[in-house]
């Protein structure tokens, strides 16, 4: 039995494939070869390709490997850094008051 593939709305993978080709422009910025960052990674070939084309079916910890041999692990840190929708919600949510208790 086969793992599921995950079930993507096309505008989330349209984000997976520039992702994907970020990751191989980095790749061939640095003159490394497909071999070259399979084997650093730790990794095979085809999972590479496949990292480069932005493929759901391949795991996080993967994409960090390769970003990893590509000096780039440390851009993941600004995923959701500026989470302006978090804090707008977090902040309605301070706007109300409590009151203090009534002594006796």
């Amino acid at each position: 039995m086969g793992r599921e593939k995950p079930v993507l709305l096309p505008k989330h993978k349209k984000l997976l494939k520039e992702l994907g080709e970020n990751i191989k422009l980095a790749r061939l910025r640095r003159k490394f070869s497909t071999a070259q960052v399979s084997e650093r990674a730790n990794i095979s070939r085809p999972t590479l390709l496949s990292i480069e084309k932005g493929s759901e079916s391949v795991s996080l910890g993967l994409y960090l490997q390769v970003l990893v041999v590509l000096g780039l692990e440390k851009d993941l840190l600004l995923v959701a850094l500026d989470d302006e929708l978090g804090r707008k919600i977090q902040d309605a949510n301070l706007s109300r008051k409590e009151r203090a208790p009534k002594k006796k």
